[in-house]
């Protein structure tokens, strides 16, 4: 019996630690040859020296188990080392199948005393990483596609947002837009892509990295559920597996979508709807005319839509 990813080759950034490791651990033990890329920084912010040591011990891992990995130890958010990086999984194996978008960084501030470095900087790994390597990832699929007459080709993004973006997050005003942009990307390239077979999806995860550690302390311990036992609720491994099924041939159907994943729940959110809708019998509202339509409106509903939405799912920050 073959494996769902047998014969098939991934890329994973930020695969050194945490989620990313899940990730390309489970791509690998379904069948997937994988390019495993991790910049090596050892902040969190992005502070420190690049280290090839998390990409090379993940990739270790994997040849350890039986899999077929290599390294690329780039900066995703550098146009031409994403271009590199691509370009090895092609070399390497032929072609490049799936594409699992997970580097990032924090610097985590109000925005209020948030630094224009400090925007800049998140924004360019979580947004600009996703988008360089979807270009060149999305430009191999298109050529491809062409050389073999215009007949679908197999390709996968998984690409990563976060609840941040659905729920708000006080001190990340630059994480939670730069997630938000990747929905955006993420919706965007699935319309573009769809014509030559390349499925794109958004995940937004909860899991317990180090990028998390303080948002989650106290809740669980690392490695058991509150009961003492079992697999952490928090754990990357709850999220790995919908990776795995995004990525895989049983969801060539599953398109432009975004799901939050954590301890055994996977739930499936909508695009945003139409919530009320209010028209004018005049050529144009007035300001009085809003203000006796909408006031009475809001004054009725003690959160917006999306917060009510998001708190059904406990999906809050620190819960």
């Amino acid at each position: 019996m073959s494996l769902p990813l047998e014969g098939r080759s991934a890329i994973v950034t930020g695969a050194g630690r945490g989620l990313g490791r899940a990730e390309a651990l489970e791509l690998a033990r379904l069948g997937a040859a994988v390019v495993v890329n991790d910049y090596g920084q050892p902040g969190r912010d992005g502070s420190g020296e690049a280290s090839t040591g998390p990409a090379e011990d993940v990739a270790a891992e994997i040849r350890a188990a039986g899999g077929t990995a290599v390294t690329h130890t780039g900066d995703v958010a550098d146009h031409q080392q994403a271009q590199e990086l691509v370009e090895l999984a092609i070399t390497e194996f032929g072609k490049l199948d799936i594409l699992v978008n997970n580097a990032g960084i924090l610097r985590d501030r109000m925005v209020f005393s948030m630094s224009e470095g400090e925007w800049d900087a998140v924004i360019r790994v979580h947004l600009k990483g996703h988008f360089n390597t979807t270009h060149f990832a999305a430009a191999h699929w298109r050529a491809r596609s062409k050389a073999e007459g215009g007949r679908p080709v197999y390709g996968r993004i998984v690409n990563t947002s976060s609840e941040a973006f659905l729920a708000g997050s006080a001190g990340q005003p630059n994480y939670a837009a730069a997630k938000g942009g990747i929905v955006g990307l993420t919706t965007s390239t699935a319309v573009a892509l769809a014509k030559y077979g390349v499925t794109a999806n958004a995940i937004c995860p909860r899991a317990r990295t180090r990028m998390t550690a303080d948002v989650f302390a106290g809740v669980g311990d690392a490695g058991v559920d509150d009961s003492g036992g079992g697999l952490d609720p928090l754990a990357p491994e709850h999220v790995a597996p919908l990776v795995g099924y995004l990525a895989s041939p049983a969801a060539a159907h599953v398109n432009g979508q975004l799901l939050v994943a954590h301890g055994g729940m996977v739930a499936v959110v909508e695009r945003p709807r139409v919530a009320a809708q209010f028209d004018t019998e005049r050529d144009a509202f007035t300001y009085e005319e809003l203000d006796a339509l909408l006031s009475p409106y809001y004054a009725g509903r003690p959160r917006n839509e999306t917060f009510a939405a998001v708190e059904v799912l406990g999906l809050r920050r620190g819960r």
